[in-house]
């Protein structure tokens, strides 16, 4: 405390400047996934205000917020109703025990949640965050197979460029490159499938094919492995971090399939892709026609404004534990934040708004949305772009035969990202990808100027590579 101590006193009681704040960072801030080279030494851009998809930086500078924070901020910044929720529960009742006690807003929202969900998932356990809705629901799953006398059923399929979370068990599912090169994981209780992704399929084969190829290789994996030892499949009906993949139709109904006939519970990982994101508070039937055993959530519901996640779990799960023949067995997990009451009561909120409007105005402009993005494949460096709903990705390529990445600047992502921010438009860089999955109030006219200002962004990054030698496209 000693060094900001000083460094306030030196300013003589006025509030700290940006140079203060990124001086107590770089000191003292110890950043989510840094490299070890920068680890308790790196800043990043300082963000001052946000006002519906807009925030502005430490410069003054206003950008259009493309990733809407981390795929969450879905009814805007500086949303009244929120703050003022947040407020008047606090001031009510900020904080009680879920061991031995709850509050209202948590009933209330369950009941709403429900009412959302598909088939009989009716019954919702309250998180603090995506990660650890995923967690809950691996954990719930061992809990069932082990009351269920099936303690070796415990075995999980997750998939490459898959994104599940930052805690161990949920960590553990992650695809995505990078993501455990250095990390353990727990390896021996997961199994890997191939990404869905069509884009980066084997060359001369069609999407039909290669969704055919993607049963098969589920099925396959199912009859070698054993029905009896695989607990649950956990699946985003959308990869988000892995690169916005929109896997091929039926795909996913098909899995669903394999799972029911084979006893094995169906996680579906909704924390991007639930409450407005693809214009449904939840998208896994509404969009791709599956009723999972589990859907977990986080992120939009709350748009950001308190951290809160969750799992809808199928009633007939729980009537299955409460008939079980152990009914002093006990689901030995929770969280001091469970249940919190101000992040339900900013929830119930958040979802008045999105009922009230925002998901008949995200399901109308997305396709806008997509049609305009999907102009950017006309520049060279653009391989693809594909999204559903209000969410895309921009996939750089070194050239489009090949459709490879890996040649390509691995910084291409970043790069894009800087010439955008200095246009005027914050995006999601991730290695040769940009992704964009701005606030659900977007108009038709913010979408032109995010198109436009990432179609110039993207310009400049071609004639730095081209310049340096990296890319002649």
């Amino acid at each position: 405390m000693a060094a900001v101590h000083d460094m306030m006193a030196a300013r003589t009681g006025d509030a700290p400047t940006g140079e203060d704040t990124v001086e107590l960072a770089r000191r003292h801030l110890v950043q989510p996934w840094p490299t070890a080279g920068e680890i308790g030494a790196e800043t990043r851009s300082l963000i001052g205000e946000g006002e519906g998809i807009y925030i502005t930086d430490s410069d003054g500078k206003r950008l259009i917020d493309g990733p809407a924070g981390m795929w969450c901020v879905n009814v805007g910044h500086r949303r009244e109703e929120l703050a003022r929720v947040m407020y008047e529960q606090a001031m009510q009742l900020s904080y009680n025990t879920p061991w031995y006690t709850m509050n209202e807003a948590s009933a209330v929202l369950a009941g709403r949640i429900a009412g959302h969900a598909p088939g009989d998932l009716n019954q919702v356990f309250f998180t603090t965050g995506g990660s650890s809705a995923v967690e809950s629901a691996l954990r719930f799953m061992q809990f069932y197979n082990n009351v269920r006398g099936r303690p070796e059923k415990k075995l999980i399929l997750s998939r490459g460029g898959a994104y599940h979370g930052s805690t161990y068990l949920s960590a553990s599912l992650n695809g995505r490159p990078r993501d455990r090169d250095w990390m353990d994981g727990a390896d021996d209780l997961v199994i890997k499938l191939s990404s869905p992704d069509p884009f980066r399929r084997p060359a001369g084969m069609s999407i039909a094919a290669f969704a055919d190829s993607l049963v098969a290789e589920f099925e396959e994996t199912v009859k070698r492995v054993g029905a009896e030892k695989i607990g649950a499949f956990v699946s985003e009906p959308v990869q988000a971090s892995g690169g916005v993949i929109v896997p091929p139709e039926n795909y996913l109904p098909r899995i669903r399939n394999i799972c029911r006939d084979n006893d094995i519970l169906y996680v579906s990982d909704e924390v991007v892709t639930g409450f407005g994101r693809l214009g449904h508070v939840f998208a896994s039937e509404e969009a791709f026609g599956i009723e999972p055993d589990i859907i977990t959530f986080a992120k939009g519901v709350t748009s950001g404004y308190f951290p809160l996640g969750g799992m809808v779990v199928s009633e007939r799960l729980l009537e299955e534990l409460r008939r079980s023949n152990h009914p002093t067995a006990m689901y030995a997990h929770g969280l001091t934040y469970s249940s919190h009451p101000v992040g339900c009561a900013v929830a119930l909120k958040n979802l008045d708004l999105l009922e009230g409007g925002l998901l008949a105005h995200a399901r109308a402009v997305a396709p806008y949305f997509q049609a305009r993005l999907k102009t950017l494949e006309e520049l060279p460096l653009v391989g693809e772009v594909r999204g559903l709903g209000l969410m895309a990705c921009v996939d750089c390529v070194a050239d489009r035969e090949s459709r490879n990445p890996l040649e390509l600047d691995r910084n291409v992502g970043m790069r894009i990202d800087a010439h955008c921010h200095e246009l005027g438009l914050l995006v999601r860089p991730l290695i040769n990808m940009c992704v964009m999955s701005p606030p659900l109030t977007i108009t038709k006219e913010q979408i032109d100027d995010m198109v436009s200002i990432l179609s110039e962004g993207i310009s400049r990054t071609m004639d730095e590579l081209r310049k340096e030698g990296v890319w002649q496209g």
